[in-house]
């Protein structure tokens, strides 16, 4: 089963890009905390498509801490460079508010 729930905080803010065939998407990371002691952060990548893309870019700023369920991917493509490249990322299926209160600039 691959099914992945990360809580943290945007580290820029989403923009929204639409494919040839214009379907919505966006990317953005996603700082989060490790659990064991120390400032240790991880910084996935996060893809989201279509309404949760929409979502993303229209309630979401750098700072919000947000959940992400989602799938981990990894796909290959070719480099400038002529080599094969390999990246992992969370593909969202859900996003979800996490502060208590709105902070930000809907708030």
């Amino acid at each position: 089963m691959n099914v992945v729930i990360l809580t943290g905080r945007l580290t820029a803010e989403p923009e929204l890009r639409y494919t040839q065939q214009n379907v919505p998407c966006t990317s953005f990371n996603l700082a989060v905390d490790r659990a064991s002691k120390g400032d240790d952060a991880d910084f996935p990548t996060i893809i989201a498509w279509r309404e949760t893309a929409e979502f993303a870019c229209k309630y979401l700023y750098k700072g919000s801490r947000i959940v992400v369920r989602g799938e981990i991917r990894t796909r290959t493509y070719p480099g400038a460079d002529g080599k094969n490249h390999k990246v992992t990322e969370v593909q969202a299926d859900r996003l979800e508010f996490a502060d208590s209160r709105p902070q930000g600039p809907f708030a």
